[in-house]
């Protein structure tokens, strides 16, 4: 709007100096100040936003406002026309951080058949006033600087997609890193140091809100035969499976974390020692529907589990050590159960 108001103070200038008519100066400075304000206020209020999702500060849109400005100013300024083209090398250079390759291409194409159009409607109507010669040489000095500066703002236009291209892969591989430090990557559970940290801070939550949380440490029943007898690859297909089969018998809140090896160890918030065996009973129900037929025709998945209340204040390690007994005896009590600590 600055820009705007100033060029309108200086075509008032051209007006006392008997350069431009009164009339077309006022109908230009209307044309000029009217888009400037509507613009103004469309970014100011958000209707830009809505009316153009991808680009809401609509640069393409308000640097063709500007275009058709500077090309009407040429049109009425005379004899001081030539000093208009600097300003429009100034109006394409205003979207210059903004637009794309094709949209800075195609304002320059659009500025130059504006301005041609112009050169030669004005030397037919006022050929004294725009002779022939002067407008040839304003047109190769107008083709000069349009090229270069389209030349210049499809380069920054590049830029930008690299940068953009850049920070979207940086993006990826940072979610990446992410996802490593966070996730076993053989069956997308949550890895042991990840789950250490989410222990901590539900720990802390119970802390301050005096809830019940339980633990439950599982192990896979002769996990070892599977490795033994149909290889490793067999071995991770079952860890996968059961994995993605415990998933469903868990709320958004719930946490299962691969804890070594076919270990596996569950955190449940908010849940109390008669709710969580519930919950490890659904995960049975759900592993028992599992098919392992692609290994073979009568492998089955069944799980030992150690379950145990999380009492406040007391040590992490402490608590996965009375589900780890508890665990041990659910095996010796013939597997394929759960016991209570």
């Amino acid at each position: 709007m600055a820009g705007y108001v100033t060029f309108a103070l200086l075509q008032e200038a051209e007006v006392r100096l008997g350069y431009i008519d009164p009339r077309e100066s006022n109908w230009l400075t209307a044309y000029n100040l009217s888009g400037s304000i509507l613009f103004y206020l469309m970014v100011r209020t958000g209707w830009s936003e809505r009316l153009s999702p991808s680009e809401p500060s609509m640069t393409f849109v308000q640097t063709v406002h500007g275009v058709v400005a500077i090309v009407g100013s040429y049109a009425i300024t005379g004899p001081a026309r030539g000093a208009v083209l600097a300003i429009l090398v100034l109006v394409l250079a205003y979207g210059m951080f903004s637009l794309t390759v094709q949209q800075a291409r195609g304002l320059a194409v659009f500025a130059l058949f504006a301005l041609v159009a112009v050169m030669v409607w004005k030397h037919r109507t006022q050929p004294q006033r725009y002779p022939g010669g002067v407008e040839a040489v304003h047109l190769a000095f107008a083709v000069v600087v349009l090229a270069g500066v389209s030349v210049l703002s499809m380069r920054m236009g590049l830029l930008r997609r690299r940068l953009r291209e850049q920070k979207q892969a940086l993006a990826q591989s940072l979610e990446q890193i992410r996802l490593l430090a966070t996730q076993d990557e053989l069956t997308g559970l949550t890895n042991r140091r990840h789950m250490v940290e989410l222990m901590q801070d539900e720990q802390s939550r119970q802390q301050r809100s005096g809830s019940t949380m339980s633990l439950v440490l599982l192990d896979l029943d002769h996990f070892k035969r599977v490795n033994d007898d149909y290889g490793h690859k067999a071995g991770d297909t079952v860890l996968r499976a059961f994995a993605d089969s415990v998933r469903l018998s868990l709320r958004s809140s719930d946490v299962l974390a691969r804890w070594g090896g076919e270990e596996f160890l569950l955190l449940l918030p908010a849940t109390g020692p008669t709710e969580a065996l519930q919950c490890v009973e659904r995960m049975r129900e759900g592993l028992a529907r599992v098919s392992l037929a692609d290994i073979a025709p009568d492998l089955t998945l069944t799980f030992s589990a150690g379950l145990v209340a999380f009492e406040s204040g007391q040590p992490i390690d402490t608590v996965i050590e009375r589900a780890d007994q508890a665990l041990y005896r659910a095996k010796q009590a013939g597997r394929n159960r759960t016991v209570m600590a």
